[in-house]
């Protein structure tokens, strides 16, 4: 497995298209979900993402403060279905979150987590700062964690 951590304008046309194809693939077709995948959000974060085999297994999206939040912030998480229950998606969520802290010099991170997952970031220090809401149709809490 190789990790990639990349601004939009280092990705090639061929990485940015598998990315946003596996996006869908999860956000909008498996969970039944349409809405605009794409948010215009891309050219200003940063991109991690795990290849096997030439496959994208795991992504997630970094923004910088100011671009969802005054937080640093991820979002955009997934690892392929074939993929999960492996320790793929804590790797990934404590890459992104090392990066914030080491290359942005973030100490807050702001997510808007899926409410099912909530006990899958509280693992890692975040903590509820919202009532539960719907957003497309599913449930979610905002999460912050603060150093």
């Amino acid at each position: 497995m190789k990790w990639y951590i990349k601004s939009f304008n280092e990705l090639t046309n061929l990485e940015l298209y598998t990315l946003l194809k596996e996006r869908t693939a999860v956000f909008v077709v498996e969970q039944n979900c349409p809405y605009l995948e794409v948010d215009g959000k891309e050219p200003e974060s940063y991109h991690l993402f795990a290849e096997k085999q030439g496959e994208v297994v795991a992504y997630l999206r970094i923004l910088p403060p100011g671009v969802s939040y005054p937080e640093a912030s991820l979002g955009r998480i997934f690892v392929k279905k074939e993929c999960r229950g492996k320790g793929l998606a804590e790797e990934l969520v404590k890459r992104g979150l090392e990066f914030i802290r080491t290359e942005l010099k973030e100490k807050s991170v702001k997510i808007q987590a899926q409410n099912y997952l909530h006990r899958f970031y509280r693992s890692f220090g975040f903590q509820p700062i919202s009532d539960i809401y719907l957003e497309d149709n599913i449930p979610h809490i905002d999460m912050l964690l603060e150093e």
